[in-house]
């Protein structure tokens, strides 16, 4: 199955449509696991086959209506689309979070969370 199909799968089984910005990522890029400097913080955008694997084993559809996980910190943290709002924000939201209480606001569009990143990394509202 080719990775356009892959995505239009997703957005079937979520019943969403992603950014635009997220797509062209995904073409472009198509994943991202890494340690960014200068901000020191670690950055995983999950490659769109494991898309629904993920969000099916996190049973994030049931804890988090609306929400589709897309990546992470590479341990709890899930970088999650919040698709309640149009357009959709990006929030990290603790592997163990029941409900959206816990999210932390990261950026209005994956294109923000990207120029931003290397020098701010995580948002942890501290």
């Amino acid at each position: 199955m080719s990775a356009d199909d892959l995505l239009a799968r997703a957005e079937r089984r979520f019943g969403v449509r992603f950014p635009q910005d997220y797509r062209d990522f995904l073409a472009a890029e198509g994943s991202m696991s890494r340690f960014v400097p200068p901000a020191g913080d670690f950055l995983v955008i999950d490659p769109v086959e494991d898309l629904v694997p993920v969000n099916e084993a996190g049973e994030i559809q049931d804890r988090f209506p609306g929400g589709v996980v897309i990546g992470g910190d590479g341990g709890r943290e899930l970088l999650t689309f919040d698709f309640r709002q149009e357009p959709p924000a990006l929030v990290l939201l603790d592997v163990s979070a029941p409900d959206w209480s816990s999210a932390l606001p990261q950026a209005s569009s994956l294109s923000e969370l990207l120029a931003r990143f290397p020098v701010d990394g995580w948002d942890f509202g501290a």
